[in-house]
């Protein structure tokens, strides 16, 4: 599970959970996509392991 977010407009600080390093980690280089379904979600890497990390947004 991997859908914890902290998401600000301004500093997009993105918090996700990584799965690799079981915690919460703010995310490298965050980008925004869709999903199928149409829910916007951010995807990045974790700064400590490198594995993606991903973060729902909600539909926007």
């Amino acid at each position: 599970m991997f859908l914890y977010n902290n998401y600000k407009q301004g500093g997009k600080m993105v918090q996700g959970y990584c799965v690799k390093c079981k915690g919460k980690v703010e995310m490298k280089d965050p980008k925004e996509s869709k999903t199928s379904r149409g829910t916007t979600m951010a995807k990045g890497k974790c700064p400590k392991c490198g594995t993606t990390v991903c973060c729902m947004l909600g539909k926007k």
